[in-house]
């Protein structure tokens, strides 16, 4: 069995962790969650210039958290525990010492969005449709990502995705300011065209780049405010309105 999520360097210096499980929409299990943690460990050791994170497929980057770990039946004190490992993969995407690029290979779907938003630089293809989906399901973002979109984005459109929950194409996006780039499949296939910009850069030039995003960012008060918006997501894990949307997409699935 394959890994899912794998990694690998490119010999033009850049490195790639990819979550390999498309037959789940890429959907992050907690075993995955670690796999996750160990390759930006092992990314950061090989010091890369950059690094992408992707999915494998075509159709999804990623659907989110898997439900069969993060069921419905979970107590708040449960749910924080499992939600708070993926926070503390967001924060290391986010304080990586080098730019991160997420090459969004498909649709991202609530966790989904989470994990590119905490990335730098977001590239999809413009057939991709995305969505900040938690609040329909009577929660908020559970990995610190919601926290994230208001450092991305202007807050007034963070907070209505957030509150409306609503799925966006990808052309409407980089409008917004959440895409950087946007491209046809004929470009998508062609990576070292796609990339050219950000492979002529040496290490040293993008760990300053970096370093110089990162003092903007505050990283020591956006984990703070990542950590609350966790907690607060799993204080509403055993609301009526969750369990509802929990049992309802298990019977959607039988």
């Amino acid at each position: 069995m394959s890994e899912t999520v794998q990694y690998r360097i490119f010999e033009e210096g850049y490195g790639e962790i990819c979550l390999n499980r498309p037959d789940k929409h890429n959907a992050i299990s907690e075993k995955m969650t670690e796999a996750f943690k160990s390759r930006l460990e092992e990314a950061k050791r090989d010091a890369v210039k950059f690094l992408i994170i992707t999915g494998e497929g075509e159709k999804f980057f990623s659907a989110g958290g898997d439900l069969n770990n993060l069921h419905g039946d979970l107590s708040p004190d449960e749910a924080f525990s499992k939600l708070y490992m993926m926070k503390e993969v967001l924060y290391e995407i986010m304080s990586f010492p080098v730019p991160t690029i997420c090459l969004l290979n498909g649709d991202a779907i609530g966790g989904g969005c989470e994990i590119a938003t905490a990335c730098d630089i977001r590239i999809a293809k413009e057939t991709s449709k995305f969505g900040f989906v938690q609040t329909n399901l009577g929660i908020l973002p559970g990995w610190g990502g919601g926290a994230l979109l208001y450092e991305k984005v202007n807050p007034s459109f963070a907070l209505q995705w957030l509150m409306e929950g609503s799925i966006f194409d990808a052309n409407y996006l980089k409008e917004c300011g959440w895409l950087h780039t946007v491209v046809s499949k004929a470009v998508w296939d062609n990576r070292d065209e796609l990339l050219q910009a950000y492979i002529r850069k040496s290490y040293d030039q993008m760990k300053i780049l970096k370093s110089q995003y990162k003092k903007k960012l505050s990283n020591l008060k956006l984990s703070l405010l990542m950590d609350e918006e966790v907690r607060n997501c799993a204080n509403l894990w055993d609301s009526e309105e969750h369990k509802k949307a929990v049992q309802q997409f298990f019977a959607r699935k039988e």
